[in-house]
Parts: C-alpha cells; sequence; structure tokens
C-alpha cells in the first residue's frame, strides 16, 4: 500500500504540475486578450480529464488528440450556448453526443480512445457552465476560437510534464505505451456498445428533464452525475456501485466545503485550497473513487464562491442532485438492454476521462 500510495502521489504531481502550467498560461491569455476567467476553468477542466487518458498515449494517439480535442473544444462551446437559449434542443445535441462517443467503441479500440476525446470537451462544460454562473460572471464567456486554443495548450502541457517526467523520473515508472485489446465480434445482439448508448443516452436524457424541472440553472450536477455513473461501467453492479460511492464522496465534500465557507475563505486564498484539495483527491482516487467525489464537490464549491456565489446555501440542492443523477443512470443500466459483465469486457474498451 506505501508503494500504492508513492506512485500515485507522483502521478498526481504530474497531473497538477500539467495544470497549473495550463493554468498559468490561461491566465495570462485572459490578461492578454482581455478574456473571462471561464477560459481558466476550461483550461483546469480539460487537463485533468486529458492527463489521465494520455498517461500511455502513444505518437498517433497523441497526434490524433491534438486534431480533435481543439476541434471538441470550440464544438462544445456552441453546445453550451444552445443550451442556454435553447435548452432543450442543446440538451438533445448533448445527449447525442455522449451516446456516439460510445456507440463508436463497436469498431474497436482506437475508436474507444476517439470516443473519449470526443467527450472530455462535454465533460468540461458541465463542470462549470456558463447557465450555472452567477449573472455578472456569464458575459464574455470564453469563444470557441480560445477555446480551441486552450484544447491546444492543453494537449502540449500535458504531454510536456508527463514526457519529462518519464525521462526524468524513477526508471520504473516511465509510462508504457498501450496497444489496446483486439475488438471481438459480441454475440450479444444489440451489440454492448449499443445497449450501453442507449443506457447513456436515456439517463442523461432523463438527468435533463429533470434537472431543469426541479433545479433550475443547477441541471448540470444531475446531469454530470448520471454520466459518472454509467461511463465506463462494467455492469449494472458496477453503475451502483460507482452511484452510491460517488454520492458517498459527495456527502463529505459537502461537509468540507461547509466547514471551509464558515470560516469565511475567498479570493486567491479560495483558489489556492481548491488546487490543494484537488491534488490530493488525484492522489487518493486510485484507491477508491468516493475521495475523488468528495474533492471535486469541495473544490467546485470554492470556484464558485470565488466566483460570488453562496455556495454554503447551495450545497444541500447539489447533493440532492448528485442523488438524483446517481439514481437515473442506475435505473437506465439496470433496466434497459443491461449488459451482462462477462460479455462485456472483451469486446469494449473502459477508458472514461472522469471514472
Amino acid at each position: 500500500m506505501t508503494a500504492k500510495l508513492i506512485r500515485n502521489a507522483y502521478e498526481a504531481a504530474l497531473t497538477m504540475t500539467a495544470m497549473l502550467l495550463c493554468w498559468g498560461v490561461a491566465l495570462w491569455l485572459e490578461g492578454a486578450a482581455g478574456l473571462h476567467t471561464d477560459v481558466l476553468v476550461l483550461a483546469v477542466a480539460l487537463t485533468l480529464t486529458l492527463a489521465r487518458t494520455q498517461r500511455t498515449a502513444d505518437t498517433r494517439r497523441r497526434l490524433t488528440a491534438l486534431v480533435l480535442l481543439p476541434v471538441t473544444a470550440g464544438a462544445s462551446i456552441f453546445v453550451g450556448r444552445l443550451l442556454a437559449s435553447h435548452y432543450v434542443l442543446g440538451a438533445a445535441v448533448y445527449t447525442a453526443g455522449m451516446a456516439l462517443a460510445i456507440w463508436i467503441r463497436r469498431f474497436g479500440p482506437t475508436a474507444t480512445k476517439v470516443g473519449t476525446l470526443l467527450a472530455l470537451p462535454l465533460v468540461a462544460l458541465l463542470v462549470v457552465p456558463g447557465p450555472a454562473l452567477p449573472p455578472k460572471a456569464q458575459s464574455g464567456l470564453v469563444t470557441w476560437g480560445w477555446s480551441a486554443l486552450v484544447g491546444a495548450l492543453v494537449c502540449g502541457a500535458v504531454w510536456l510534464v508527463q514526457g519529462l517526467g518519464d525521462r526524468f523520473g524513477p526508471q520504473g515508472w516511465r509510462a508504457e505505451s498501450d496497444p489496446g485489446q483486439p475488438a471481438r465480434r459480441s454475440r450479444l445482439h444489440p451489440r454492448p456498445s449499443t445497449r450501453m448508448a442507449l443506457q447513456m443516452a436515456a439517463g442523461i436524457a432523463a438527468a435533463f428533464a429533470v434537472g431543469r424541472l426541479f433545479f433550475d440553472d443547477h441541471w448540470p450536477w444531475v446531469v454530470l452525475t448520471a454520466y459518472v455513473a454509467a461511463s465506463g461501467n462494467r455492469g449494472r453492479t458496477d453503475v451502483l456501485r460507482k452511484g452510491i460511492e460517488r454520492l458517498a464522496g459527495a456527502a463529505v465534500g459537502t461537509l468540507l466545503a461547509a466547514g471551509v465557507a464558515s470560516i469565511g475563505v475567498t479570493g486567491d486564498t479560495s483558489v489556492a485550497l481548491m488546487f490543494a484539495v484537488l491534488a490530493v483527491a488525484l492522489w487518493l482516487r486510485p484507491l477508491n473513487y468516493a475521495y475523488w467525489a468528495a474533492g471535486m464537490t469541495c473544490a467546485l464549491s470554492l470556484l464558485l464562491g470565488y466566483f460570488g456565489q453562496d455556495a454554503l446555501h447551495l450545497l444541500p440542492t447539489r447533493l440532492e442532485g448528485i442523488a438524483v443523477g446517481a439514481v437515473l443512470s442506475v435505473v437506465s443500466a439496470w433496466w434497459l438492454l443491461p449488459v451482462p459483465r462477462a460479455r462485456r469486457q472483451p469486446v469494449l474498451g473502459t477508458t472514461s476521462p472522469v471514472s
């Protein structure tokens, strides 16, 4: 366990270094080009999600990421605008995009990794989307062109830090390229990829509907949980486990955030504390997803507080949204074309940007 914790700390340090590097460049861009703080959120969110998927990537996969991530990052801005102006249409486009990212796994390991790259900006969009920000923070949000540039910068920062870590870090910890598993045709009909895509679509669509009806502008909490609990699942029990872990972690994160808010931490101090919380969450994530959920809940609360939102007042609502999202995801995975675990694993990869 000690060796695992040390290795986890090393990997977390690489991710945090890449994230801080990207955050620093985005901070310079914000001042030089007169952008909004939203560009910083995008840079941090994309770095956190990309670093994990690129850790063992070969040159071909990295070049693919360099092409796809900026394009999809720019496209996600249009989806965000669509959600803000035409919620139903935007929700339909978002749901279709997430389902497509899973459905194309039927074409093998390379398609699975492409699907992951397609999903990354959509997941980042839910972290702190425009509609969830306070009114004064919604003007001047980052445009699609700047988003594409941030996507390219994130790729460069992640590769630079991970490459230097492999070159100068402990010799036994160098990342090996992951060749992936050969695709084998399943006898299950519809195919597992189709079943999982339909499950994801149903869970996310229901989350969009319930989120808007009962949580107003805070619908992203419901949708994000519905995605996280179902992504990369290994069967019905796995979805249930991740839903429970996310709820438990969020409950702990809620208590942590409440404690921070009670002592009046604001401004730059809250940003520094947010990075510290993310570092600890990254370190402990391989041990149990609940640690990551707790850290993310606390960090997002600090971020919303920085933007001027009453994070302490909204914590119970956040917890309710997470619980609803987990339930919707579990219901979809258990009763809509469930995928037997034994049949799923050889057919599809389990790559997920957040799991």
